[in-house]
């Protein structure tokens, strides 16, 4: 699978996270905090990849510093977020609203990459194929699942 396919593959599997937390019903706190754990589980792993791996090989083929500096800032509010939620109780007050938060956050790192970023990185000559291998060897030690 190459880079950008993981990628994307990681955005849909946590959108659909996101929106099954949206489907429960207030007092729903054990499975809140199942949910929330998984998607900040999942956010902290690919923003790892993204960061160690796939930032570093596209930054300079893509020229654009400003968006690849917007997405690691991007990257660092959700790591806020994620570190708040996980220290939280599903029955604390502000939980949802920061789920919610951090699900509006996601949204909008998702869209720019997969508008933005990406587009411009199939027009380099950057090795998808090669960086997805590496990607998902990294994904698969840092899980213990075979991306």
């Amino acid at each position: 699978m190459n880079a950008i396919s993981l990628l994307m593959q990681d955005h849909k599997a946590v959108k659909a996270l996101f929106a099954q937390y949206e489907g429960l019903s207030d007092r729903s706190f054990a499975t809140k905090k199942k949910l929330a754990d998984q998607i900040c589980q999942e956010l902290t792993v690919h923003t790892q990849l993204e960061e160690e791996i796939f930032y570093p090989a596209v930054r300079r083929p893509i020229h654009d510093g400003d968006l690849m500096d917007e997405a690691v800032v991007e990257h660092a509010s959700a790591k806020e977020l994620i570190e708040q939620i996980t220290a939280m109780d599903p029955a604390d007050d502000l939980y949802d609203a920061k789920v919610k938060v951090l699900s509006e956050q996601i949204d909008h790192h998702v869209k720019e990459e997969e508008g933005d970023m990406f587009p411009k990185v199939r027009d380099t000559a950057v090795d998808l194929d090669a960086l997805g291998q590496e990607m998902a060897a990294r994904k698969e030690q840092l899980t213990g699942v075979a991306a």
